[in-house]
């Protein structure tokens, strides 16, 4: 009994040890750059990095804002975001639906082809890409750009295919029954019961799209088309880095995920619950 009791007291500190550690791992980066984004150059190159500032220099995030352009590379993501978003869930949702619910030759391995596409190293494969891209003179362009992350959704066909194996076949049939086509059965029956799967798509595609920079900065190379995640690299240069404005400007970019976040985080537990652990 009492080495029941003892183990399940050095299981409980080794637990609450390692969530501490863990913990301090995740978040003292975010403190760090909290307290420099409030430093001057002189402060930040004279102080320790956990130091706090002689005084707090709101005028950082003007500056970061203003220098990096920001206001065009969140209207720049913005758009990526929801072109590449919408677009993704619909081809994703389609893609599975043909691949689960029709028999024909070639579906499994078009199901493989797939997964060896997951499996391949994404920066691997951008000389080739670049090539294509650079040929067909979509370089420069944000709807190339939009196309290439459209390209590269494969874990979203695999999610919804996930998810309609939990889908009986049924319903197909009795809607097929009462003279609704294939496409009325996707739209309007089987589509609306996907909202978990789209949830987890949206979640994990988006956070990808928002956080990109080596595609962005590989295909977007003109200044007008900087997008939120490459717009703070105008304060990196071969003579120092001015990373009191770099932390100022990614603290701005953290708050429209964070006003998003909390006003629908009930949706993105709930979707992420029910459309990520189902199988």
């Amino acid at each position: 009994m009492k080495q029941v009791k003892l183990g399940s007291i050095l299981f409980s500190i080794v637990k609450y040890l390692s969530l501490a550690v863990f913990s301090a791992v995740t978040l003292i980066p975010v403190c760090v750059c909290i307290i420099t984004s409030f430093k001057s150059n002189e402060e930040y190159a004279s102080t320790s990095v956990l130091e706090l500032p002689d005084q707090l220099l709101f005028e950082n995030f003007r500056i970061a804002f203003e220098k990096a352009n920001m206001l065009r590379g969140f209207l720049n993501t913005t758009i990526v975001l929801l072109v590449v978003l919408t677009v993704s869930v619909f081809i994703g949702a389609m893609l599975a639906y043909v691949l689960n619910r029709f028999r024909f030759p070639g579906r499994r391995l078009i199901e493989n082809l797939f997964m060896f596409a997951a499996l391949l190293p994404g920066i691997a494969m951008q000389v080739t890409i670049y090539q294509i891209m650079y040929a067909l003179g979509l370089i420069n362009h944000l709807y190339g750009y939009m196309i290439v992350l459209m390209g590269t959704d494969i874990i979203s066909i695999y999610i919804f295919l996930q998810f309609f194996e939990n889908l009986p076949v049924s319903l197909d049939e009795s809607a097929i029954m009462d003279g609704c086509t294939y496409f009325g059965v996707f739209f309007k029956i089987l589509f609306p019961l996907l909202k978990p799967a789209i949830v987890t798509s949206l979640v994990l595609k988006g956070v990808g799209v928002y956080n990109e920079y080596y595609a962005s900065n590989l295909y977007l190379q003109a200044p007008e088309l900087k997008t939120i995640s490459t717009a703070l690299y105008t304060f990196t240069g071969p003579y120092g880095n001015q990373y009191n404005y770099i932390c100022a400007g990614v603290l701005i970019t953290i708050i429209p995920i964070l006003i998003l976040f909390l006003i629908f985080q009930k949706q993105v537990y709930s979707g992420m619950a029910a459309g990520a652990v189902k199988g």
